[in-house]
């Protein structure tokens, strides 16, 4: 996508919503399911932070991707242009609209990810993942593993995050 198309209205038919009952809590340097239920969604003002965000990513050199169904954005992912740590592109936004979850969509998403941060130079991944069991669960699935290096900036920002990396050989 290009910062043009990156708008509030974009996301008129994106249902961020996402009910989350447990998980994953860093406990005596092991990984455990808690119980903390929520629900996940974007207020106004984070919508306006996300377009934001996602346009300076285009400004500054980064991908955003989008998935759409008649028009209407129903994924996206975004990666950063600055390698750190001489091998690690963040992945700094996947998410899926909840009725569109399950269908490969996000998976789709990741890999076009994974093919861009490699032609750009990295050797893995990171991402500062949201740590409800669902959420892991499709990263996992996806190859990633608990990040070798944490990047301070993302466990300052998001401490209940699961800091994840996926390596890109053979991408």
């Amino acid at each position: 996508m290009n910062e043009d198309e990156i708008c509030k209205e974009l996301f008129n038919g994106f249902i961020r919503h996402q009910v989350v009952t447990k998980c994953y809590r860093r406990e005596k340097d092991k990984w455990v399911i808690k119980d903390d239920p929520f629900i996940d969604d974007w207020s106004e003002s984070e919508y306006k932070i996300l377009v934001d965000c996602l346009k300076n990513t285009v400004r500054t050199g980064g991908l955003v991707c989008g998935a759409f169904l008649k028009g209407i954005l129903k994924g996206f992912v975004s990666v950063e242009s600055e390698l750190w740590c001489d091998e690690y592109l963040d992945l700094s936004a996947i998410h899926i609209s909840e009725e569109m979850r399950g269908k490969g969509i996000g998976k789709t998403l990741f890999l076009k990810a994974k093919k861009w941060a490699s032609k750009h130079g990295a050797k893995k991944l990171y991402i500062s993942a949201h740590s409800a069991v669902e959420t892991q669960e499709f990263y996992k699935a996806m190859g990633c593993i608990e990040a070798k290096i944490y990047n301070e900036r993302h466990v300052e920002a998001e401490p209940y995050d699961c800091q994840m990396e996926c390596e890109l050989s053979g991408v």
